[in-house]
C-alpha cells in the first residue's frame, strides 16, 4: 500500500501535497501504524485515552451484564489486538502523564495475548466481556485488574506481576492458570466464579475435561490434560501481599502445590466443588495464615500434606464433605489449628503433624481420625478426658502407642497427673486387644489387680478384702498346731497375713495347718499373695512405664 502511494506521488503531479496527505494518514499525527488505521469509534476513544490513562466507559446503563456481552451493540466492540498493541508501546506516551488502559463495558474481540511481553503500563478492565483467552504467560507486567468481567480463560503462568492482580467479581469460564507466577502485591479473586478448562478432544470437537496435570503435546502454549478437574491451577504461585479469595465459587478444585502466601490465604465464605475428589490440593504450601472458615464450603478433600503455616489454620464454621478422607493434614507444621467446622463428612488425617495449639471440640471429628505421630503443645476446647480417649480410639489403623503417650505427656505437663495415668491405663487396655490369648489373660489380670501399675490402690483393696475373708474364716475354723511340743497362741489375722505374704513374716504358716475345706482357702491366699506381689513389682519397677512402646 505504501509503495503504491509513493509511486503515484513520484509519477504524478502535486507530489508535495501528496506527501503531506500521506504523512497525515500514517504519520505520528494520528499515532497509529498501518494495521490500526481503521479503528471503530470505541477503539479510537481507547487509543486516544491511552497516553494519559483516561477512563473510557462504554456502558449504556441498560444492558451492562458482562455475561450478556455477546448481545451488546457493535459500537462497544474493541479488538484485543488493539489493546495489546497499546500495552506493548505502539503509541507514544505523553511526558508527565501515566499511560494505561482503563476500559469499562467493552466487548473484547479475540484473545488478549501478552505472553513473554514486558508491559510497563496499567491494564484495568471493568465489567467487560472477554470470551477469548487473556494470556500473560511468561510476561512481566504492572498491576492487572479485571474486575467483574466475563472471561473465557485467564493464564499467567510464570509471569511476574509487579503490584495487584485483581479478578474480583469476575467469571472465568475455563479456569485460571497461575503456575509459578509471582505477584508482588495482593492477589484478589473474591466473589469470582471459576469453572474448569475445556480442551480439544480426540474427535476434533471440544469436551470439558475435569482438568489438567499431565503434558498434552499440542504446542508450546498447550494446556496439560488429565482426568482431574482444576479450576485454579497455581502450583508454585508466590503472593507477597494477601491472597483474598473470599466468596469464591468454583466448579473444580484449587491446586496450590508448593505455593507461598507470604501475607496469608483467605477463603472465608468460598464454595468449592472438587469434582475430581479434591477441593484444595496444596501439598507443601507455605503461608502466614490460612482461613477456610466463616461459611467456607468444600465438596472434596482439603489436602495440605507437608504444609507450613506460621500462624492460624482455621476451619471455624466450615462445611466439609468428601468421600473417604476430607482433611489430609499430615506432616504439617502449624502454630494454631482451629478445627471447629459446622459439619464434617469424611476422615481426618493429622498424622505426623506438629501443632502448636489445637482448638477443637468432640463433635467435630468423624469416625476415622489418624493421629499417629501427631504432636501438639496445647489443647483448647470443651473436650473432657473421656472425649479425648474416644478421639484416640478412632484411628482406623488400630492401636498405636504414640497418640496415648502424647496425650499423657500433655496432661502431665499441665499438672494433671491423674488424667495422665488414666490415659496410660487406656493405652494398656487398647494394647491388650492386639495380643494373643495368654497376653490378654495376663493383661486382664494386671488390670483387675493393680490397673497395670497405674492404680496401685487396687492392690491394697484386694489385700484388705482377702485379709478380712481369711481372718473371718480362720477365726471360726481354727487350723491345727503342727508341733505339740511347744505352746503357741493362734491369731487368725496374723495367720492370714502370713499366708498372703510371699515370705513368712510371723512364722505362723509353718506352725499351723488348715483343716478341711479351709486348706483350699489357704492355698488360694498364698497364690493371691504371689499374684499381688508380682503385679506390684511390675508396676513399681515401671515394666509398663509410659515410654514403653512394645
Amino acid at each position: 500500500m505504501l509503495g503504491r502511494h509513493l509511486r503515484l506521488l513520484v509519477n504524478g503531479s502535486g507530489w508535495i501535497s501528496g506527501l503531506i496527505r500521506l504523512a497525515g494518514r500514517y504519520g505520528p499525527g494520528e499515532g497509529r501504524s498501518l494495521p490500526f488505521r481503521d479503528l471503530n469509534a470505541a477503539e479510537r476513544r481507547v487509543w486516544e485515552a491511552y497516553p494519559t490513562g483516561t477512563p473510557v466507559d462504554l456502558r449504556d446503563g441498560k444492558n451492562d451484564d458482562p455475561a450478556e456481552g455477546h448481545t451488546w451493540a457493535r459500537g462497544r466492540a474493541v479488538r484485543a489486538e488493539v489493546l495489546a498493541a497499546l500495552l506493548l508501546g505502539i503509541s507514544e506516551n505523553q511526558p508527565g502523564r501515566v499511560p494505561g488502559i482503563r476500559l469499562a463495558g467493552a466487548h473484547i474481540v479475540g484473545d488478549l495475548n501478552l505472553s513473554d511481553a514486558v508491559v510497563t503500563s496499567r491494564l484495568h478492565l471493568l465489567g467487560c466481556h472477554i470470551p477469548g483467552i487473556v494470556s500473560l504467560n511468561d510476561a512481566r507486567t504492572r498491576g492487572v485488574r479485571l474486575r467483574r468481567c466475563h472471561i473465557g480463560r485467564f493464564r499467567a503462568g510464570r509471569a511476574t506481576i509487579d503490584g495487584l492482580l485483581d479478578l474480583d467479581g469476575s467469571t472465568i469460564e475455563n479456569g485460571v492458570r497461575l503456575d509459578n507466577c509471582h505477584v508482588t502485591g495482593q492477589f484478589r479473586m473474591s466473589r469470582a466464579v471459576v469453572g474448569s478448562p475445556s480442551v480439544p478432544s480426540r474427535g476434533g470437537g471440544t469436551e470439558d475435561l475435569p482438568g489438567w496435570s499431565q503434558p498434552y503435546n499440542a504446542g508450546r502454549d498447550s494446556e496439560p490434560v488429565t482426568q482431574v478437574a482444576v479450576a485454579v491451577w497455581a502450583g508454585g504461585l508466590t503472593v507477597d501481599g494477601g491472597a483474598f479469595l473470599r466468596g469464591l465459587r468454583t466448579t473444580g478444585g484449587l491446586r496450590f502445590i508448593g505455593a507461598h502466601f507470604n501475607s496469608g490465604l483467605y477463603l472465608e465464605g468460598a464454595v468449592l466443588s472438587g469434582t475430581d475428589g479434591h477441593a484444595v490440593f496444596a501439598d507443601h504450601l507455605q503461608a502466614t495464615a490460612a482461613e477456610f472458615s466463616q461459611g467456607f464450603t468444600a465438596t472434596g478433600a482439603i489436602r495440605l500434606r507437608g504444609a507450613r503455616i506460621s500462624g492460624v489454620l482455621s476451619f471455624d464454621k466450615a462445611a466439609l464433605k468428601a468421600q473417604g478422607r476430607v482433611l489430609h493434614l499430615s506432616h504439617m507444621q502449624v502454630d494454631e489449628l482451629i478445627l471447629l467446622p459446622d459439619s464434617v463428612e469424611g476422615g481426618i488425617n493429622l498424622g505426623y503433624s506438629r501443632i502448636g495449639v489445637l482448638f477443637d471440640r468432640p463433635d467435630c471429628y468423624p469416625e476415622n481420625v489418624h493421629l499417629n505421630g501427631t504432636t501438639y503443645e496445647s489443647l483448647r476446647g470443651p473436650a473432657v478426658l473421656a472425649d479425648r480417649l474416644s478421639w484416640l480410639n478412632r484411628d482406623p489403623d488400630g492401636y498405636r502407642p504414640q497418640p496415648y503417650e502424647q496425650l499423657s505427656a500433655y496432661y502431665r505437663r499441665i499438672g494433671h497427673e491423674s488424667e495422665s495415668r488414666r490415659v496410660l491405663l487406656a493405652k494398656q487396655r487398647a494394647r491388650r486387644r492386639t495380643l494373643k490369648l495368654p497376653g490378654r489373660v495376663w493383661g486382664r489380670l494386671l488390670d483387675i489387680v493393680v490397673g497395670y501399675g497405674y492404680r496401685p490402690w487396687l492392690a491394697g483393696l484386694w489385700v484388705g478384702l482377702l485379709l478380712a475373708a481369711g481372718t473371718s474364716v480362720f477365726s471360726h475354723w481354727r487350723p491345727h498346731q503342727i508341733g505339740l511340743d511347744e505352746s503357741r497362741s493362734f491369731n487368725a489375722f496374723t495367720y492370714t497375713i502370713d499366708l498372703l505374704a510371699p515370705v513368712s513374716v510371723f512364722e505362723q504358716r509353718g506352725a499351723w495347718e488348715p483343716v478341711g475345706w479351709t486348706q483350699w482357702l489357704a492355698n488360694g491366699l498364698i497364690v493371691a499373695g504371689w499374684i499381688l506381689a508380682t503385679a506390684l513389682i511390675a508396676g513399681g519397677t515401671r515394666v509398663l512405664r509410659p515410654s514403653n512402646t512394645s
